[in-house]
């Protein structure tokens, strides 16, 4: 590497770490992301197991254990919260990040009393990661989990600059770092303790490893060809690491495998794959004991010969969370949750997000033409030049590339083919598209195209990536909807909530005196959670009575108004309410809307989430969107908007209509 790319890493690097790490408070610590608000509360009860206890055997049964994630232990307990005891508990993640987020916390904690009198202490450093501010240990489990969340994530900034220099060189390598480091979507999944990051890293830290041992066993007899089986066991443990961290990273076998297959085509490989496989094991093992040791979970009952495989391997707690996850992903289970994807086409779907939202219109583009070029690479190998004897197997081996294809190929068939399409789940595809973009660019035989293309994808990556970050500069809507709540509405007022939805007010300081959630009674709609025959005259009676008798109502997300409508023939009754209520047929008026959102050079940019369930927004929602400066571009996952920047509506019972008169509602749009 030159003086100049070696300057340029760093500053890709720094970059990266700056756009991850800027906004960690984006919540303002009060746990809006409900997977991250569960791993910490998991968090708070596990305790390592101590060499000198003399409870040690007691330590690794699961019923008993303080750090098993599949059971709440004996006797916990963390301060400022409820947590449960010696009772089973699912946990759907990987063991890694939770591991790693609670040893973290537990090191900062460890060399706090060190640091923290020669820091200022208005430091985010000081006053956050090392908790000179003294918060309780669940917030604090958060913000060392968030982090290290976005430490990591810099990590696979720097580890794809590898993984391209190795197969492209410097230029390539330095090129897809840069349209990494400004990529949306992972700086978005940054912010939050949560598994995704964990894996992404761990998967292209194992094919830069497996691509460095091809290249150390083809360049036997040069300098350095003895270390192939140095690099295939650091290959196998980041394998194993990002099965710990999500169970989809397992396809990582199959390149794994090439590798040491196509590394020396033609020698015997039973005995280096067999031990490939059990590092994997055992790496796995080490970092999630309790998926091999808990079988304690009561069984599920299943048909036929697969059933019974199926119902000997639901007693374990993992198998059983992973079958779970399996049918919630295939859609066989009917969750409410993931009803949004009704009518989403596999795959186009996906890249429709990543264009609108996870990666903007030029970088995605970029990466979907990366992803054909890699494609037609492969296919002309196997084609092979006109006379060539080799078979193709043979041929295959020949090309680096062919070990990433066997990761990114299987990978997007199958999560392209699942029903439920969170955008997170492409976030293990982006490096790579991103990298084969580069080296498409790079094929190009004009040098100054070459630059010019380049400045304008890192030019539009940046402008997209800060004004993302520049969302969080803002309150978050659910935090200014509470402060409004805690100045505008008595203590005691019963405020209704959408179910599946959080619920507001949150427990907050204003103006110097904490306010409480609790000083607010809350009661929960339930329009999304009954469809088909379940949607009811009973159902919408007893909705109805709750909006007769109650003062506000909070509409936190499109979560349920964004999926209700859409399917009428599930809700014959409930698709109606929320035009229903944005007309102000319901006797509610809108008193309050707020939202979050990228913004750049008084520009923002909005997601639209009426149009494509059929609604009107109410008047003053119409008019707070169409400010000056706001652009609209499209419908968004709704995963990827209602964590960190949900349009959040309060509206106020002015018409005090009983449930007789607004049935008659109902029935009069009935008759429309």
């Amino acid at each position: 590497m030159t003086r100049a790319q070696r300057i340029a890493l760093v500053v890709i690097v720094l970059s990266a770490a700056a756009l991850r790490l800027t906004g960690l408070d984006w919540d303002g610590y009060q746990h809006h992301h409900p997977d991250e608000r569960y791993i910490s509360w998991v968090a708070t009860t596990i305790e390592f197991p101590s060499l000198g206890s003399n409870q040690w055997a007691a330590q690794w049964q699961p019923e008993t254990s303080t750090f098993n994630p599949f059971r709440w232990p004996p006797g916990a307990s963390s301060e400022g919260i409820v947590v449960l005891q010696n009772r089973p508990r699912d946990f759907a993640y990987g063991h890694v990040p939770l591991y790693a987020g609670v040893a973290a916390t537990r090191l900062a904690e460890w060399i706090a009393p060190f640091l923290l009198p020669w820091l200022p202490p208005d430091w985010t450093l000081t006053a956050d990661i090392l908790n000179g501010v003294g918060r309780i240990e669940y917030h604090h489990l958060t913000i060392v989990g968030r982090v290290l969340t976005a430490l990591l994530d810099t990590g696979t900034v720097l580890f794809l600059f590898l993984l391209g220099r190795r197969l492209y060189g410097a230029a390539v390598g330095l090129l897809a770092a840069a349209l990494l480091a400004f990529a949306v979507l992972p700086i978005q999944l940054a912010h939050f303790f949560t598994s995704d990051p964990y894996m992404t890293f761990f998967v292209v830290a194992a094919l830069y490893f497996m691509v460095v041992a091809w290249h150390q066993a083809r360049d036997r007899g040069a300098e350095g060809g003895g270390g192939r089986h140095l690099y295939l066991v650091a290959a196998a443990v980041m394998t194993g690491l990002a099965i710990g961290s999500k169970f989809g990273a397992a396809l990582l076998v199959l390149p794994l495998l090439w590798t040491v297959w196509a590394a020396r085509p033609g020698a015997p490989h039973g005995r280096t794959s067999t031990l490939a496989l059990i590092t994997v094991l055992l790496t796995f093992a080490l970092t999630n004991p309790f998926a091999l040791l808990d079988w304690t979970c009561p069984p599920i009952a299943s048909d036929g010969m697969v059933g019974t495989v199926a119902l000997s391997l639901s007693r374990s707690c993992y198998w059983q969370n992973t079958l779970t996850q399996s049918g919630m992903v295939s859609g066989r289970l009917d969750l409410a949750f993931t009803r949004q994807y009704a009518g989403t086409i596999p795959f186009l779907y996906q890249f429709e997000m990543l264009l609108r939202w996870g990666l903007g219109p030029f970088l995605g583009l970029f990466g979907i033409a990366g992803l054909g070029w890699a494609f037609f690479t492969v296919v002309r190998v196997i084609k092979g030049d006109e006379g060539q004897d080799e078979r193709t197997q043979t041929r295959l081996g020949h090309d680096p590339i062919v070990i990433i294809l066997l990761w990114v190929v299987p990978y997007l068939l199958l999560t392209g083919s699942f029903y439920v399409k969170f955008l997170r789940y492409m976030q293990p595809l982006v490096p790579f598209m991103l990298l084969f973009g580069a080296a498409m660019l790079w094929q190009w035989r004009s040098r100054r195209g070459r630059l010019l293309v380049s400045f304008a994808l890192l030019f539009a990556g940046l402008l997209y990536a800060a004004g993302f970050v520049a969302l969080y500069g803002d309150e978050h809507p659910w935090n200014a909807a509470s402060r409004w709540i805690h100045e505008n509405v008595p203590a005691g007022t019963r405020i209704l909530s959408e179910q599946w939805d959080d619920y507001l007010p949150i427990t907050m300081v204003v103006d110097g005196v904490q306010q409480l959630r609790s000083d607010y009674p809350n009661a929960e709609l339930t329009w999304l959670n009954y469809p088909d025959a379940a949607d009811d005259q009973n159902h919408l009676a007893a909705n109805l009575d709750l909006l007769a008798n109650s003062d506000y109502l909070t509409v936190l997300s499109n979560r349920v108004y964004g999926v209700v409508p859409r399917q009428p023939d599930r809700y014959p009754l409930s698709s109606q309410y929320h035009q229903l209520l944005f007309d102000g047929d319901l006797g509610y008026e809108l008193v309050w809307v707020g939202s979050r959102t990228p913004h750049l050079f008084g520009i923002s940019f909005q997601a639209d989430t009426f149009a494509w369930p059929g609604l009107c927004p109410s008047a003053g929602v119409v008019d707070y969107l169409e400010r000056d400066g706001a652009l609209n571009l499209g419908r968004a996952d709704e995963s990827f908007t209602v964590y960190d920047q949900p349009l959040t509506m309060i509206y106020r019972n002015v018409g005090k209509l009983s449930a007789e008169q607004m049935r008659d509602a109902f029935e009069a749009r009935d008759d429309e």
